[in-house]
């Protein structure tokens, strides 16, 4: 019996929340296997409490490791590319001079490569494969169209031929009826393909631009990516005004979309010359970049870092990772520009290694530095006192490493609950032993020697509690 207008706005009301309720289901639990868990945003996490925040790291400023002073090379050698391959570490990289009172090129641009074993002792190798005013005794790779930002990767395509190991997408302009010298003032400009068997000896694998639509004139990166199974480039275009990034993919690095401008998660639209993105080694779902963000009033330049778990939206802090008090001469025009590349040398798990340029149009040369990165930490989950609970994971392994660090006194509290948030009898917070230490991957305990096996194949939430801690990563094992 109905006494009003009010009963009948409550039955109403309680008719849809009904309604509603009746269609919500429980959150599919995350598969996350044994892959990588990175805490550089909320991807993995369910809630936060406490002063929980997500804080940018900054690189320590380490050795030396390259100048820039043969005859082929000069004060405006750029655009690196620092991969590895099995035991032995390349930089390629552009080998050009500009006489700042001239104000000329004083000679033409080639493409070179240096070598290493550690990541950290270089040494310029004599090829004898491209001769420069008279002599064949140099470390030039290439020399023809392309030479401006060649940046060559290792296919990783299961089905590349082994004459292709190495593939590089270069800018250059095209005129018809001339394949090997291309007048550079005229034609279209675009992206050309080449590959190499062995990374030295190099071949121009298009007759035209694969790429068009663009600006080009930075370092244009290509990889074959595991995820799409399709090879990715990153290339520089001008849009509205502004230096930006945009992505294209092919099946065959001769066929390729049309490309599409990243986006950012709350980033300002700002001026960005290289772009420096990879998949992330230790978890290639993980696309990182090391972006070099362009100040326009004065040339100057500085490295930024983002990533993307889709490849197409990053997350992009504002703040430098290499500011230009970074040791030395980086406060020129473009002098403190990212490499592309990290790399984990041999024997020191406990680090990754990136490279950033100095000393950019002035004096006789170019410099790039080596600068070193807690492994996984670009970013740090960080609280004085706090604690984040995951969405629900499904289990698979034995074990939970994390890679943490505590200050004196603190302590970081793994605890697990079932998908509806209570505590798991036996893997409660009085049940855990608390991680205090500084680790790269250490093993979670709970008393008893109790081990993951029980929960094989179930969902759980971790509840991670924190007090004077950092948190960069973790991994089911």
């Amino acid at each position: 019996h109905l006494t009003g207008v009010s009963d009948v706005k409550r039955i109403w009301v309680g008719m849809v929340v009904l309604s509603f309720l009746s269609t919500v289901t429980a959150a599919e639990p995350i598969e996350i296997g044994n892959d990588l868990q990175l805490f550089w945003d909320d991807g993995l996490i369910e809630s936060k409490t406490g002063d929980v925040e997500f804080v940018l790291q900054r690189p320590e400023a380490k050795e030396m490791i390259l100048t820039t002073e043969a005859s082929w090379e000069g004060n405006v050698s750029a655009y690196f590319t620092f991969l590895q391959d099995s035991d032995e570490y390349r930089a390629y990289y552009r080998g050009a001079h500009y006489d700042t009172v001239k104000k000329v090129m004083t000679h033409r641009e080639v493409t070179c490569v240096a070598v290493s074993k550690d990541g950290v002792h270089w040494n310029k190798p004599t090829l004898d494969i491209v001769e420069f005013e008279g002599s064949k005794s140099n470390n030039i790779v290439w020399d023809g169209i392309g030479t401006h930002c060649f940046a060559p990767f290792i296919d990783a395509n299961p089905d590349s031929k082994p004459s292709e190991k190495y593939k590089a997408l270069s800018r250059g302009r095209y005129v018809k009826g001339s394949f090997d010298t291309p007048e550079r003032q005229k034609g279209v400009v675009g992206l050309y393909t080449f590959a190499s068997a062995d990374g030295l000896h190099w071949k121009q694998t298009s007759a035209k631009p694969v790429i068009t639509k663009g600006a080009f004139d930075s370092q244009n990166l290509g990889f074959w990516d595991v995820n799409r199974e399709k090879y990715i480039c990153y290339s520089r275009l001008f849009i509205d005004g502004v230096r930006s990034i945009q992505f294209c993919e092919s099946s065959d690095f001769v066929n390729w979309t049309e490309p599409v401008k990243l986006k950012y998660a709350d980033s300002p639209n700002e001026h960005l010359y290289t772009n420096a993105i990879a998949p992330y080694a230790r978890n290639p779902k993980i696309y990182i970049g090391l972006p070099t963000r362009y100040l326009p009033a004065n040339s100057r330049v500085e490295p930024l870092f983002m990533f993307s778990r889709d490849g197409l939206t990053f997350q992009r802090w504002s703040t430098a990772i290499i500011p230009e008090s970074a040791p030395a001469d980086r406060a020129g025009n473009r002098s403190n520009y990212a490499a592309a590349g990290v790399l984990q040398l041999p024997n020191d798990p406990e680090h990754m290694s990136i490279y950033g340029t100095e000393a950019y149009y002035t004096g006789s040369d170019s410099r790039v530095r080596r600068f070193e990165y807690r492994t996984d930490g670009f970013v740090a989950l960080q609280a004085k006192q706090g604690a984040i609970v995951t969405h629900p994971v499904v289990i698979d392994g034995n074990a939970i490493f994390i890679n943490a660090r505590t200050k004196k006194g603190g302590s970081i509290v793994v605890s697990l609950l079932d998908a509806a948030g209570k505590s798991i009898p036996g893997y409660t917070a009085n049940d855990a032993i608390p991680f205090r230490n500084d680790l790269i991957a250490s093993e979670i305990k709970w008393r008893d020697g109790r081990s993951l096996e029980a929960l094989a194949g179930k969902t759980v939430k971790l509840h991670v509690s924190m007090t004077g801690a950092e948190l960069f990563s973790l991994q089911v094992k």
